[in-house]
């Protein structure tokens, strides 16, 4: 039986501490992640087989439909006991469970990083006692816990007693998550208005970076309320109404934000589709939903390549309108730095310019106020027989979940400068660069160009350029930037950097090795989230400040999650065991079902394990 060598626990500048640890393992595991369980009242800490968002119930790995295999894939890792002390405001790990994900294991040293006495002193969660005392709570009095936080925001008409109406047993009959039903509110004021009343129109709520150094803008939250009412209005002139869906098909421009909110102004449902999707894509989504309107424009620079979506568009639509779903009218946004009006196809009375129509409206427009369980919008994920699933979300818990787990998985603070480099395209940039930070009075950054273009020192270009605090990303696109060398990172200060994270599939340790000591000079806590475009926001994650990191990890559960492991059989697997990942109860953020397939969401979510939601994942504890 091999071992690994003891631990090393990373102490950044002000935090002392020495740690050892054994670890055996009990079978070749040709792929690792690290997680630990600091305490016995803390919840499991769980390895999880994908980190998404991406398109749900796939094999681990990304392979086919994970609801098919057999036989969870896991290998075992036993433990020896800890019995170092951290430093004080870190927390103590004396019962370190470990599982291991992505690299080959070999005898190596693995750190644990903990955070500085600065940092932690600061963080709205700034020790393991916090959170597991916020956490316990939230499992045992949901109710309580989540109406706090809901009373922090604008409800025009307060809910009815119950909190939270659910059944998600199958057995019990059709499933069904409802949160704060009865109470009316509109997500777009909570974002726009409510910040303003606050006293900060004024502050910066976007700014935006273009494909091309020295193209940016920037707007207000006083100016884009003014822009979101705008859009919202001439909707309203259109015949577009609450209920109504509304298709948004373009590049990361302030505009695409624009729609989102003008769309949940007044109540309308916005399925956006992602700006480099092909025409048969588009159009499946199109006759899915049957939008009244398409938002596009007619082209994109993305770095030295021209991507013109006018011309997906028309082409979609050719498809759609075979299918017998036509859509009269495309708004489409001039992006002269790709393409000027005068090169694009355009049929008149059809196609109408965004800049001769928009402008001409007026800057106030009332919101329509919703109910909390009105659909918000649709997001089409890949489904495993070929037809898009169409993800539905809607409002009140939505706009509580995803405000919350912004706030607390990135310590944010309201002076800091947030970017997340996701395409609103993808719920990452529905849930944290539209609506969880503008929910919290963020000043978000909006990037339309490539990472790496021109070249790969871009990224630290923009956050020296825009001050940024906050910075969100990929592995991928770390792991890409990390082969590049260094040197582009380090000609450039990034002394603004306070916190860094990771989204979108698991990200190896020597990859969140490089980006904490590299790109964040070693002082930077990396949240590594998993969620699930399903999920609407954060499920399990580190929260910077109360925790010590393992790099690879995602570490715990956040407020509200109950994560089960259960065997083949559907039942709860205790102490170290490799299973199917499930959810106990719903969380405010769900979604409540596939749009115009409710059987299809019972099936694929809910009876593979009944009685609790099924992610589509293995995990091991």
């Amino acid at each position: 039986m091999d071992s690994l060598s003891s631990t090393r626990i990373y102490t950044p500048p002000m935090a002392t501490a020495t740690a050892s640890a054994k670890w055996s393992r009990t079978a070749a595991v040709p792929w690792r992640r690290l997680l630990f369980s600091p305490s016995t009242a803390a919840p499991p800490l769980l390895l999880l087989g994908r980190t998404c968002p991406a398109p749900s119930c796939r094999r681990l790995f990304g392979m086919g439909s994970s609801s098919r295999r057999s036989v969870a894939p896991f290998d075992h890792l036993s433990h020896v006991e800890s019995t170092s002390q951290l430093p004080s405001g870190a927390g103590r790990i004396s019962r370190p469970n470990a599982v291991v994900l992505g690299e080959a294991i070999a005898a190596e040293e693995v750190d644990l990083v903990v955070p500085s006495h600065d940092f932690s002193r600061d963080a709205l969660v700034s020790s393991p006692e916090q959170y597991q005392q916020m956490y316990k709570r939230s499992i045992e009095d949901p109710a309580g816990f989540w109406s706090e936080i809901a009373s922090q925001f604008y409800w025009k008409e307060r809910w009815g007693p119950e909190v939270c109406s659910e059944n998600i047993d199958v057995r019990k009959g059709t499933v069904k998550i409802e949160w704060f039903k009865g109470g009316d509110t509109n997500i777009c004021y909570n974002a726009l208005d409510r910040n303003i009343e606050a006293g900060n129109g004024d502050k910066v709520a976007l700014y935006w970076e273009g494909n091309e150094p020295g193209q940016d803008g920037q707007l207000t939250y006083a100016q884009l309320l003014e822009k979101v009412c705008q859009l919202a209005n001439y909707l309203k002139h259109v015949g577009v109404g609450k209920g109504d869906a509304v298709v948004i098909y373009l590049p990361m421009l302030m505009e695409l934000p624009i729609a989102m909110l003008a769309c949940a102004r007044i109540g309308a449902v916005h399925s956006v589709v992602f700006a480099g999707f092909s025409a048969e894509s588009l159009s499946q989504r199109i006759i899915d939903c049957k939008p009244k309107v398409i938002i596009s424009c007619n082209a994109v620079r993305r770095g030295a390549k021209t991507i013109h979506l006018k011309e997906i568009v028309d082409n979609a639509l050719v498809e759609s309108t075979k299918n017998r779903v036509p859509v009269d009218l495309r708004l489409i946004y001039e992006n002269k730095s790709a393409m000027d009006r005068e090169t694009t196809n355009r049929q008149e009375g059809r196609d109408i310019w965004w800049q001769d129509v928009v402008p001409q409206f007026p800057t106030k427009c009332p919101a329509e106020w919703v109910d909390a369980e009105d659909p918000l919008f649709l997001l089409y994920t890949s489904g495993s027989t070929g037809k898009p699933k169409g993800v539905l979300h809607t409002t009140g818990g939505y706009m509580l979940y995803t405000a919350t787990t912004f706030k607390y998985a990135f310590d944010y603070k309201p002076s800091d400068v947030y970017w997340c480099t996701a395409d609103c395209g993808w719920i990452t940039g529905h849930s944290y660069v539209t609506y969880g930070p503008l929910l919290n009075g963020a000043t978000v950054l909006v990037f339309e160009g490539a990472p790496s273009y021109p070249d790969a020192g871009r990224c630290w270009d923009i956050v020296d350029k825009y001050k940024v605090t906050i910075f969100y990303t990929a592995p991928t696109l770390v792991r890409a930037l990390m082969r590049d060398g260094d040197e582009y990172v380090t000609r450039y200060s990034r002394k603004s950097l306070r916190v860094l994270g990771s989204v979108g599939e698991p990200i190896n340790p020597s990859a969140w090795r490089w980006f904490y000591n590299v790109v964040g000079d070693s002082r930077c806590p990396i949240s590594d989230t998993w969620w699930q475009t399903e999920t609407g926001g954060f499920m399990i994650t580190p929260i910077p400040g109360a925790w010590p990191q393992k790099p690879g990890s995602a570490t715990f559960p956040f407020f509200g999650i109950e994560p089960v492991i259960v065997d083949e059989k559907g039942n709860e697997l205790e102490g170290e065991c490799s299973g199917y990942l499930c959810i106990k109860k719903s969380w405010p953020g769900a979604f409540r079902s596939l749009y115009g397939d409710h059987e299809r969401y019972e099936t694929t979510y809910f009876k593979p394990f009944a009685g609790y939601y099924f992610t589509g994942d293995g995990c091991s504890r």
